[in-house]
């Protein structure tokens, strides 16, 4: 990496990716390219969103990432009569002061499970917008900070439609990224029914030690000065372009959403142990990136963004090499 940081700030560095990538693969047996794109999304600071069936580990991924980062975790399970306030927090007239207090809702917390969130009225869905973009939630004018590494995954089910409110674009490009689990293989699944043996419960996130406080957010500030030189940058903004000109796609990549896939790139490329991002770093994160935001149907995801990524030529200059 970059000669300016200490050798034994790069080595810390890279020793706690390494804790975050083991406690979510312990957490998510047989996963390890979903994890590598989850570290990513956080490492980026952005939120993700799972797209996928019920019980393949969305609970248990989200409270094994709460855990290594020592944070707060807390879960909503989003139903049509869920209120805007049963998320962000609401006032309430203390008899003996005389005055209101704020109780604050779930968003208070590090790590955010909004469960089933298509399935919450679009007036509740909304109030996660300002948490989500700006870290912070306004009840009745007063502004309340929320964590600066604040995270939200966010899980919808792709089977039952019934009973859904499909996401409006403005709060789909808040999500840096859209992933699918998928079933687990035969051998992760017969070493999970063995490590289950003799257990009443689960207590393998209680076993995960979290990390010092702070050492997220050095993290993200660390992927934030990853260099992304001209002809990547060029890179990027080509690929928006051809977003944008496809047949098959009605909304094209926005402004923020370009953002949010440099931002990607750069977190990937610092999991690759680089200080300057690729395309190739571009390409790793194009599919969760693009799938999230360009309102194409799942069958059809992977040939358009194979096509988008087609029509435009790859840099191979030795400047984009080193950025």
């Amino acid at each position: 990496m970059n000669d300016s940081i200490p050798t034994s700030a790069i080595e810390a560095d890279l020793e706690a990716v390494e804790h975050i990538r083991s406690a979510l693969n312990m957490a998510l047996k047989g996963k390890a390219a979903v994890v590598e794109h989850v570290l990513a999304c956080l490492l980026a600071r952005g939120h993700l969103l799972i797209e996928d069936l019920p019980g393949l580990g969305k609970t248990t991924l989200a409270k094994a990432l709460a855990r290594v980062l020592g944070g707060k975790f807390a879960r909503v399970q989003c139903t049509p009569d869920l209120l805007p306030g049963d998320i962000t927090g609401f006032r309430v007239f203390d008899q003996k002061t005389r005055e209101f207090d704020f109780l604050p809702g779930p968003v208070f917390s590090d790590v955010l499970l909004a469960d089933e969130i298509n399935r919450a009225t679009p007036r509740t869905q909304s109030a996660l917008l300002e948490a989500m973009a700006e870290r912070q939630v306004t009840i009745d004018t007063v502004r309340h900070e929320l964590s600066n590494t604040f995270f939200v995954i966010a899980t919808q089910n792709p089977v039952e439609q019934h009973g859904t409110y499909p996401l409006p674009e403005a709060q789909l490009d808040r999500f840096a990224m859209k992933l699918r689990i998928g079933y687990p293989g035969r051998a992760d699944e017969l070493q999970m029914l063995a490590a289950s043996i003799g257990s009443a419960d689960d207590r393998g996130a209680e076993r995960i030690e979290p990390l010092a406080q702070g050492t997220l957010r050095a993290l993200q500030e660390r992927v934030a000065s990853i260099a992304v030189g001209p002809m990547v940058a060029e890179y990027l903004v080509d690929l928006a372009a051809a977003t944008r000109g496809h047949r098959q796609v009605t909304l094209g990549l926005s402004p923020r959403g370009l953002l949010t896939w440099q931002r990607l790139a750069q977190a990937h490329a610092m999991l690759d142990g680089r200080d300057f991002a690729t395309p190739d770093d571009v390409q790793a994160v194009a599919r969760p990136v693009l799938d999230v935001r360009l309102g194409i149907e799942p069958e059809a995801a992977s040939r358009v963004v194979s096509e988008i990524l087609e029509s435009v030529v790859v840099p191979v200059s030795p400047q984009a090499r080193r950025a």
